[in-house]
C-alpha cells in the first residue's frame, strides 16, 4: 500500500512538472535579467558568447536604412551598424523594424540594438535606455508645389496630414494640433504612396521630407524645422547596462577618427550634399552647444 502511495505521489509530481512546462514555465536561469520590469535582453556577454547580435532597422527608409537591389541592407543607420559588429566580433542579424515597433521590439528581445532613425524622447525613455546620440533631427513639413504648406494653420478642416504610426510627428501634431485630421500609416512606403497620389502635406523628421524633396520633383519642404529640436540615439532594452555603456564607450571611442562625419559623407551626400553634414552629424555623442 505505502508503496502504491509513493508510486502515485511521484506520478503527482510528475504531472505537475508537466503542467508547468506546458503553461511555459521558465528554469531560473532563462528568466529576464531585469523580471522586475518585464524586459527581456541579453547582457553584452551573452551576445558575445552567442557570436551575433539582433540589430533592428528599417527597409524602406533611404537613405537611412533601406534593402539595395542586391537584397543588402544600406544607409547611414547601418553603416554604423557594421562598424558594432565588427568591434563586438560577431555577426550581424537584421531585423526589419516599423516605427511603430520600435519599442516592442526591445521590450520582447526581438532585437538587442535599435538603429532605426530612433528621436530621443521622454516618454520613450521610460520604455527603453537611449545611448548617447549621433545626429541632429527635428520635424518637417514636405507638401506638393502648386500648393506649398508653410503654416499649419494653411492646413483646411476638409485637409488631413500624412503621419507615419510610432513617430514624433504624429505625437507633435495630436498634442499641438489635434484639430488637423491625420492619415496616418504603418511603413514609409505607404506613406510616401499616399502623399504622392493626393495627400496635402506629410509631416515627418526632417531628414526625411527634405530627402523625398530632393529626390523627387514637384515637392517643397515649406516647413523645415517644426517644434524642438531632437536627437537620434540608440536604443536598447531598459535596464540593459552593460549593452548600453558598451554603445556609449564606442560612440565616444569613434569621434577620435570622426566615424560619423564619415558615415555621413559615404551615405547621406548623394541625398544632401554637404551643405547639412555639420548640423546633422553628431560626432563623439557631444550635441554642440552642451558640449
Amino acid at each position: 500500500m505505502k508503496t502504491t502511495r509513493r508510486i502515485l505521489s511521484a506520478l503527482a509530481a510528475f504531472t505537475l512538472a508537466l503542467s508547468l512546462t506546458a503553461c511555459g514555465a521558465k528554469p531560473a536561469a532563462q528568466s529576464s535579467p531585469n523580471a522586475s520590469s518585464g524586459a527581456v535582453y541579453r547582457t553584452l556577454d551573452e551576445i558575445k558568447q552567442s557570436g551575433t547580435v539582433n540589430i533592428g532597422v528599417f527597409s524602406d527608409k533611404n537613405p537611412f536604412g533601406y534593402v539595395d537591389e542586391n537584397g543588402a541592407y544600406q544607409g547611414y543607420d547601418v553603416y554604423f551598424a557594421e562598424r558594432i559588429g565588427q568591434d563586438l566580433g560577431v555577426k550581424i542579424n537584421y531585423v526589419s523594424t516599423e516605427a511603430a515597433n520600435r519599442v516592442e521590439y526591445l521590450e520582447t528581445g526581438k532585437v538587442d540594438i535599435i538603429l532605426a532613425n530612433f528621436t530621443v524622447t521622454a516618454e520613450r525613455a521610460e520604455k527603453v535606455d537611449f545611448a548617447l546620440p549621433y545626429m541632429n533631427v527635428a520635424l518637417g513639413v514636405v507638401s506638393h508645389d502648386e500648393r506649398v504648406i508653410t503654416d499649419l494653420d494653411q492646413i483646411g478642416a476638409d485637409d488631413s496630414v500624412i503621419v507615419i504610426t510610432g513617430t514624433t510627428a504624429e505625437t507633435y501634431l495630436i498634442e499641438n494640433y489635434p484639430n488637423i485630421k491625420l492619415q496616418k500609416f504603418d511603413t514609409y512606403a505607404n506613406a510616401k504612396s499616399a502623399f504622392e497620389n493626393g495627400g496635402v502635406a506629410w509631416a515627418n523628421d526632417n531628414t526625411e521630407v527634405i530627402a523625398f524633396a530632393l529626390q523627387n520633383s514637384g515637392y517643397t519642404v515649406g516647413i523645415p524645422s517644426l517644434g524642438s529640436q531632437d536627437t537620434i540615439a540608440p536604443a536598447v532594452s531598459k535596464g540593459n547596462e552593460s549593452l548600453l555603456n558598451w554603445i556609449n564607450d564606442e560612440i565616444k571611442s569613434l569621434a577620435g577618427e570622426n566615424f560619423f562625419h564619415k558615415d555621413y559623407e559615404a551615405t547621406l551626400t548623394d541625398t544632401y550634399g554637404l551643405d547639412y553634414e555639420e548640423s546633422l552629424v553628431v560626432e563623439g555623442g557631444v550635441v554642440a552647444g552642451n558640449a
